[in-house]
């Protein structure tokens, strides 16, 4: 990848437009007259304004983007690209540090989410690439996570920070991920050592197949702006996610402890599926969605912004980068 940064010394100012619903916001930057390479301008630290503020910004009009440019234009911001370790959804990778946004049918909805919520180990920075537009729908909406932090039920939102969650998932078994895809090896002791140094529980079980479960935040503080995000993944895991006949297919399968995953409070009592149901509608009240353009790249405060995908029809090829790795 090149590393052809070329900085200008002229301030750029950004927000042509703004994407609105609710708190949720993205600022749009369309390109300048004439400009053609994103890697022209030395924007960072007013897109870094921006994040701070709205958590994201949209970058437009760009006209020779491509998968190389997108790398070299997130890595410009100084950090490593992250490898996607401890995943929870199959993704390919494309090239170094950029992988597809996430494998998974498309007529299914991608709730939404802050990258890695479900573990103590996140990337602050995620940048998303169109390559190629989708036919219909296929957007990545947003959400304003202090918005859902401020729009939860009080008391609800005291019982999941006081209480913390803990996520469980079972490994391969045809139903999800194998303990080798998510930990990249097929190593026992490699898979152990990731658990031991980021103090998830693991266990072997009979058939082979691995359990984890792990303690985690269901709420966050900022650790540059200060404020108070909804930061978990319970809507997602939790076996509410599920269509009702998956659901009950799967739970004809297996017992529940050996669900592909599920998700309970800290202390391993359950949640119920209407306190998920209330989150998942306060998600809802503020999804912001934009279509997407060929050529646009959308850099998000991973704390801050949510992101999620709705289903589509026909081609479609967003690749993400993620960055600036950070620990509960």
């Amino acid at each position: 990848m090149s590393n052809d940064i070329r900085e200008a010394p002229a301030e750029i100012q950004l927000a042509d437009t703004v994407f609105q619903k609710g708190r949720t916001r993205l600022p749009v930057v369309n390109a300048p007259t004439g400009a053609s390479d994103i890697l022209d301008h030395g924007w960072h630290a007013s897109i870094d304004a921006h994040l701070a503020r709205d958590g994201g910004v949209l970058l437009r009009g760009f006209a020779d983007m491509s998968i190389e440019r997108f790398h070299d234009f997130a890595r410009s911001f100084g950090s490593p690209l992250l490898s996607y370790e401890f995943g929870s959804t199959p993704r390919s990778e494309v090239t170094k540090g950029v992988y597809s946004s996430t494998d998974y049918p498309a007529h299914q909805w991608i709730p939404q989410h802050n990258e890695q919520a479900y573990t103590t180990n996140w990337p602050m920075k995620i940048w998303f690439y169109c390559d190629v537009a989708p036919g219909d729908r296929g957007e990545t909406p947003v959400a304003d996570a202090r918005a859902v932090y401020q729009g939860i039920d009080p008391a609800l939102r005291e019982r999941f920070a006081s209480r913390k969650l803990m996520y469980v998932r079972n490994y391969g078994g045809g139903l999800d991920l194998s303990w080798q895809q998510v930990f990249n090896t097929d190593d026992t002791a490699v898979a152990e050592a990731y658990c031991r140094a980021h103090q998830i529980e693991w266990e072997w079980k009979e058939d082979g197949d691995l359990r984890t479960r792990q303690i985690c935040q269901a709420v966050a503080r900022h650790p540059r702006t200060g404020e108070d995000v909804w930061f978990n993944q319970a809507h997602l895991f939790h076996v509410s996610s599920l269509e009702d006949t998956t659901r009950e297919a799967l739970l004809d399968l297996v017992e529940e402890e050996d669900l592909p995953r599920n998700v309970y409070y800290g202390d391993g009592t359950p949640i119920s599926d209407a306190e998920l149901d209330s989150v998942r509608a306060v998600y809802d009240a503020h999804r912001l969605d934009f279509a997407w353009q060929r050529g646009d790249v959308m850099m998000l405060d991973n704390m801050l912004l949510t992101h999620g995908r709705a289903p589509f029809s026909g081609p479609r090829r967003i690749v993400v980068a993620m960055a600036e790795a950070h620990a509960a």
